[in-house]
């Protein structure tokens, strides 16, 4: 009997970790694509058989592609020059590869030497997938024939800026991979069948059980179990690091970051002319001690170095203390880091009430002398800022939806709801507003916590409007924030906040850390 085994080699969710750096910090660390190739480079001198795949989330993420898109994006998009050395046969179109504006994205897609899939990413004008090839087919040396189909989570609407996406309409992720998976198997008629899916879980793999709000952002769990010709779903999004089965499909995530990858075996036998699929793994595989290629350091060293003296930039000087100590305190009770940001926000957008987060639980402010380092290292989204009319009704409800933040935990104090840390952390959807005095309650039920809002001491009005700056993610419903979306805009400052940061220490050499406790967490 004859047989036949393929290795699927993938990454996901890399966020612009080429090298095996934390910016922050500048310690090492073992992630990268720099160590990937070193993976790659080995498999593809064991493994007669290995297919390559990148499952989206790819260019965005890190200061090294902030330095980038803001100084360098006449050259070649590194993480593409990366990919096309390691030799990846496609990737799927991710969420963040948006963040950057059509412009970048479209030079990406034209400099690679892969095709990018989203078969649910569709041009408006020509009703076909924006990106090119919805799917493509390998066929191995023994004559197995492969097909890879890929699919991106359609909410990206929900997040990102509309004119980064204009022109492209993203489609339902479940209806689309169920038509094309019909097609693949009634036209190619493929011996194994790959889901790459730019999108995550929205169900416990092992129970069924609900871990997210459905909302359509992750459908794998009901791709598994509504959709027949699936063999291998891999997936993203989430950040989780998994493998199991759900209804005879191999699924399987490998984290985020460049810190590890995936690995699938597949062994077919042949019978009656005919390959059949004997087994099939997946594991998820750190890059933990595994070296670094040297000519993708090479090729990343211009780049590198001069993304080194832009993060040591000092930018201004701190009078007091904006370090954090605790994030978890730093959402309790107000900090004059967070009161910094909503302050940079008032001043770009000239508007009296503000919204912000405090975006990780990595971040730790700014001390005395503030570098490019510092920015970027707390203010890690591209994020612009939006000017939205909200009612009172409108402000009182995202109160609300930011409350559920908390819990009361079994030793009877304040905790962190676990829906905003699993599958996947989530601090960043907990808002703090400046230009309102409230009270949040977490004794009271979810939806009847916050006990008073206040604008310049007088309660607000329902029916009133207000002024209200906070950033695109958020003012595009972004975290199920459904009360921003489609509200009058009444203003857009279309750079980001980084740079805002470091025009706000133009204006003010020296910023004074303040604190204005207008805000209360109580139980």
């Amino acid at each position: 009997m004859d047989t036949a085994k393929l290795t699927i080699l993938y990454t996901s969710d890399v966020h612009g970790n080429a090298l095996p750096i934390i910016y922050g910090t500048n310690e090492t660390a073992d992630s990268g694509l720099a160590k990937y190739a070193t993976v790659v480079k080995r498999a593809r001198k064991s493994t007669n058989e290995l297919l390559i795949l990148d499952n989206g989330d790819l260019i965005q993420g890190t200061p090294l592609m902030t330095h980038y898109v803001k100084e360098h994006n006449d050259k070649a998009n590194p993480m593409i020059g990366l990919m096309n050395k390691i030799g990846i046969e496609a990737s799927v179109i991710g969420n963040h590869e948006f963040n950057f504006g059509k412009e970048i994205l479209e030079n990406t897609v034209d400099q690679s030497s892969f095709p990018w899939l989203s078969a649910n990413t569709i041009n408006q004008s020509t009703d076909k997938p924006y990106f090119g090839i919805p799917y493509f087919i390998k066929t191995l040396s023994s004559g197995v024939k492969v097909a890879v189909v890929g699919v991106t989570t359609h909410y990206i609407p929900n997040w990102e800026s509309p004119d980064h996406i204009d022109g492209i309409n993203f489609k339902d992720a479940l209806t689309s991979l169920k038509e094309w998976v019909s097609h693949i198997h009634r036209i190619e008629k493929p011996d194994l069948l790959i889901a790459s899916y730019h999108g995550g879980f929205e169900r416990d793999i092992e129970s069924g059980e609900p871990t997210e709000t459905l909302t359509g952002e992750n459908q794998g769990y009901q791709m598994c179990q509504e959709i027949e010709g699936i063999d291998i779903l891999l997936t993203g999004h989430q950040h989780r690091t998994l493998t199991g089965t759900i209804n005879d499909v191999l699924v399987i995530q490998p984290g985020f970051n460049g810190q590890g990858y995936g690995e699938i075996e597949v062994e077919f036998n042949q019978d009656q002319g005919e390959w059949n699929i004997n087994k099939k793994c997946a594991n998820v595989l750190e890059l933990k001690g595994v070296p670094t290629d040297s000519e993708a350091l090479e090729y990343m060293k211009e780049l590198e170095d001069s993304t080194q003296q832009w993060l040591d930039q000092p930018t201004g000087c701190i009078e007091g203390d904006m370090t954090i100590k605790s994030p978890f305190q730093a959402r309790v009770k107000k900090h004059s880091f967070i009161e910094f940001i909503q302050n940079v926000q008032m001043a770009a957008a000239g508007v009296d009430i503000s919204v912000t987060s405090l975006l990780n639980n990595r971040s730790t402010g700014f001390g005395s002398i503030v570098t490019m380092r510092d920015i970027v290292a707390n203010y890690m989204y591209p994020n612009t800022l939006v000017v939205l009319e909200l009612t009172g009704a409108d402000i009182l409800a995202a109160l609300e939806k930011s409350a559920s933040y908390f819990i009361i935990n079994d030793s009877g104090e304040i905790g962190v709801n676990p829906a905003f840390v699993h599958p996947k952390p989530q601090h960043y959807n907990y808002d703090m507003w400046e230009g309102i005095e409230y009270r949040i309650n977490v004794r009271n039920p979810v939806g009847s916590r916050i006990e008073f809002v206040r604008k310049d001491g007088k309660p607000i009005v329902l029916d009133e409007t207000y002024a209200v700056v906070l950033n695109n993610y958020r003012a595009n419903g972004g975290g199920n924030y459904h009360m921003f979306p489609n509200k009058p805009i009444i203003k857009e400052v279309q750079q980001d906040t980084v740079e805002l940061i470091r025009w706000y220490f133009e204006q003010h050499r020296t910023v004074k850390a303040t604190l204005t406790e207008n805000f209360q967490v109580i139980k």
